[in-house]
């Protein structure tokens, strides 16, 4: 009796860790909506162009009647905001949508006389309403693995062609996927919890490297890669320094049917001096959360 007893109180626990997931998933937009973005307005460089990467955020602080720009993040779904834990450690107030140059009031390219002038749409602050972060999370010690946090906004984002989610990785191609040897893209205002480098939103390739190879570079530094990481970048003075602390690491997954951009990990850390020759960095691995993150959703 005991022994049934048992095997029904497991099933019933896996049920529930199940439709909760499903549930979570639900509330994500579906490939023929998150990670589009304008094909026609993506050229070469370091610096983006208007309505790329249109997940982009930046998470903001207020104190002595001040905005200040600490962190990054990525749109997930139109109430959620993906970022990291380290982040949020001090109290965030709101998440700007649609920045591309902090510099100015109205981002536009091409000529006022030329006829062909486009302008984006200003961009928004949405007050933050719940910040959760992972319980694994060590604010004490650098690298700690569960570096990863969910903000829910206040309201809804209606999304534009300079708003717009991010995919996540919830087909079991992309969680299983070995994505080393492949591309990704970082992107952001150079903005961490410390400084803030850039007015224009920057782009840089970060290519994925192996977590062995990671887990003997960071050995020599005192750190451990576990699972949980993904490593990318390495390429001298090209790294997430050009980035933001949060932001996403992207991937583009190309289907017959479609052409999204995913988010496969998120900004953790790197080593003192950032951009080193042959020296990755280190980003909490997104597909190793996505439970945790389905069972955090609600409409």
């Amino acid at each position: 009796m005991f022994q049934l007893k048992l095997f029904l109180c497991i099933g019933l626990y896996l049920f529930s860790v199940v439709s909760a997931e499903k549930s979570g998933a639900d509330l994500l937009p579906s490939r023929h909506v998150c990670g589009k973005q304008e094909e026609n307005r993506i050229y070469g460089g370091e610096e983006t162009i208007i309505g790329e990467f249109p997940w982009m955020t930046l998470l903001e602080l207020r104190f002595n009647n001040k905005r200040h720009f600490i962190c990054g993040g990525s749109l997930i779904n139109n109430r959620y905001v993906l970022t990291a834990a380290h982040c949020v450690k001090h109290k965030v107030s709101s998440v700007r949508l649609g920045e591309h140059n902090l510099a100015s009031e109205e981002d536009c390219y091409g000529g006022e006389d030329s006829g062909l002038q486009y302008c984006s749409d200003p961009p928004i602050d949405i007050e933050i309403e719940e910040t959760i972060v992972h319980e694994d999370y060590n604010p004490k010690k650098v690298g700690s693995i569960g570096d990863i946090a969910l903000l829910r906004l206040k309201q809804e984002v209606n999304y534009t062609d300079f708003i717009k989610p991010i995919c996540l990785p919830i087909s079991p191609e992309l969680q299983n996927k070995n994505y080393t040897g492949l591309i990704g893209i970082v992107s952001g205002w150079g903005a961490t919890e410390n400084k803030s480098e850039s007015d224009v939103k920057l782009k840089v390739e970060a290519p994925i490297t192996s977590n062995e190879r990671c887990a003997k570079l960071f050995r020599v530094l005192g750190k451990t890669i576990e699972d949980s990481h993904i490593c990318a970048g390495g390429v001298r003075r090209e790294n997430f320094c050009n980035g933001d602390s949060g932001g996403p690491l992207m991937y583009l997954d190309r289907t017959p049917d479609e052409e999204n951009w995913i988010n496969i990990g998120v900004v953790s850390f790197t080593v003192t001096v950032c951009a080193l020759e042959r020296v990755p960095s280190v980003y909490t691995r997104t597909t190793e959360y996505m439970p945790w993150i389905l069972a955090q959703l609600k409409p």
